[in-house]
């Protein structure tokens, strides 16, 4: 306990003497104050976001006025319509955006441009971006960047912010299989993505313990596989809601449909799909992975991937191929026959590749391309050079062994192994995410530009709707920060004061974000 006091009394010593309107996470890559400091006033009723001359993008800008209605809320929400503003120092009455290209309607993709830059100067407030998604990591900043005075008066520093995110997939996983998360939880969980400037909410949609996706192309999925048919599934509408709601907050939604293992939940609903197990030459009654030596497998797996194909507009799809277990396969005279037919011998890893490899077929045939984790790269899958492999395993090969023998082989590489939040601890096991370095493995510069970012993972085991915010947050900014802010950002005393202060935001924010450590915050009773 004494060695965890001596690291813990600096940091809330450093957090008392915090600037309350100064901190931003997670950190811009370059922000300089001038000499003598100073401060624009923000006088709520007056104040409004408006497009800059010359701007591409202007009034009607779906994701901009949305955005400009939300941060007016979050910033001036507490303000009283009576509220005398004050005469004195300089006030700033609007934030000019300028959008250097158009485009309002379309969705994030891996190559959106997210760069911003913010100036603060005597009575002048301007947000510059490439594309609207920066503007949106900009409105974000500033919002972190207003403070309200002792008299209630609402004010900026001067600040020139110049800031763009490090890898350009920055992901958050929710498993809604293990338990059912309510839509409004997943709404919820998108506000706060984005206040930490994650863009990709990794949905893990259906697994073995329930399928409550709900399927046009077979609606007997959810109605046999879901937890309930009635309120425990995700219609059409759900889905269509998220993706949008997502999208007004630059984050894309990549749907995870992990085959052929984790699919108990699909077997009701599709008879014929799960391969049947046996004890010795009988049927046991049970059911394993999806079933790979059938071509009513493929017919199957083909239409219910054009349907999720058209739903989801991502370029990506998620198509998990994790944790096979081979004992079902093995069992079932059926495919043994199959195994030696094709000459595999023994080895269920060829089957697995077998099939593995006419998904990917079918998939590249929908014009789609696809996340896979690892097992799919261990096992020697011929894949796409194009695939991404996600690194989630801490077992066997250290992770960072397996980025530097995955971005080796040419594949593009996304890391979560270290960043399972699902894991708790005692103590402050944020710390443990922050210090992580992605590109901390032997490889050449070439390997280092083939890892496109991580992604925290929240499985559903021991989490639902009753403790997902607090587990979540603020340990996920741990890795929101590392994935956005500049390499060199790793100091734990700064960033233990800045994300003590980040997580009293959220809480201002109705967010219920557990505390760091010992210590205080002002909103900390909001909403109880």
């Amino acid at each position: 306990m004494a060695a965890g006091r001596a690291l813990l009394l600096p940091l809330l010593a450093a957090a008392a003497v915090l600037e309350p309107a100064a901190a931003v996470w997670p950190q811009p890559q370059a922000e300089r104050s001038p000499p003598g400091g100073g401060r624009c006033l923000l006088p709520p009723r007056r104040f409004r976001f408006a497009y800059a001359a010359g701007s591409a993008v202007g009034p009607g800008c779906a994701v901009l006025e949305a955005a400009f209605q939300r941060y007016w809320a979050l910033l001036f929400a507490a303000a009283r319509p009576t509220e005398n503003e004050q005469p004195w120092g300089t006030p700033c009455t609007q934030l000019l955006i300028f959008v250097a290209t158009p485009g309002c309607n379309g969705f994030p993709s891996l190559d959106s441009k997210e760069s911003y830059k913010l100036s603060v100067s005597e009575g002048s407030l301007l947000l510059s971006a490439d594309a609207v998604w920066g503007a949106l990591r900009g409105l974000e900043t500033f919002s972190q960047l207003v403070g309200r005075d002792e008299n209630g008066t609402y004010y900026i520093n001067k600040t020139e912010i110049v800031d763009f995110p490090r890898f350009p997939h920055r992901g958050l996983l929710l498993d809604t299989s293990r338990h059912y998360l309510p839509l409004r939880a997943i709404l919820e969980t998108l506000d706060v993505m984005a206040y930490n400037k994650f863009n990709v909410f990794h949905w893990h949609i259906v697994d073995d313990p329930s399928f409550p996706y709900e399927s046009w192309t077979f609606p007997e999925l959810s109605k046999q596989g879901a937890f309930n048919a009635m309120t425990h599934v995700y219609t059409a509408s759900d889905v269509q809601m998220v993706i949008e709601y997502a999208r007004l907050r630059g984050i894309r939604v990549i749907a995870e449909f992990d085959t052929p293992g984790h699919t108990l939940s699909w077997g009701p609903g599709a008879p014929g799909l799960l391969t049947p197990c046996y004890l010795g030459k009988d049927p046991s009654g049970t059911y394993g992975p999806i079933n790979p030596i059938l071509n009513s497998t493929y017919q199957f797996v083909t239409s219910l991937f054009q349907e999720v194909s058209t739903v989801f507009p991502d370029f990506f799809l998620h198509l998990g191929g994790d944790e096979v277990d081979f004992t079902c396969w093995k069992s079932n005279p059926k495919i043994r026959a199959f195994m030696k037919e094709m000459g595999f011998g023994e080895d269920y890893k060829k089957l697995e590749s077998f099939y593995i490899q006419r998904l990917l077929d079918i998939i590249s045939s929908l014009g789609k391309g696809y996340i896979v984790w690892q097992e799919v790269f261990d096992n020697e899958v011929k894949v796409r050079p194009d695939t991404i492999i996600h690194v989630w395993k801490e077992n066997s090969t250290p992770y960072m062994e397996e980025m530097a023998n995955v971005t080796k082989a040419g594949y593009r590489a996304l890391l979560s192994a270290p960043w399972y939040l699902n894991h708790i601890s005692y103590g402050q096991d944020w710390m443990a995410a922050y210090q992580v370095e992605p590109l901390g493995f032997e490889g050449s510069p070439e390997q280092k530009d083939r890892v496109i970012g991580g992604e925290a993972c929240m499985w559903g085991e021991y989490v639902d709707v009753t403790n997902l915010a607090p587990r979540l947050w603020p340990r996920a900014g741990a890795v929101a920060e590392r994935l956005w802010s500049n390499a060199t950002v790793r100091d734990l005393q700064d960033a233990y004061v800045r994300l003590a202060d980040f997580r009293c935001k959220l809480l201002g924010r109705g967010v219920q974000a557990q505390p760091l450590y010992v210590g205080y915050c002002e909103n900390e009773f909001r909403g109880f």
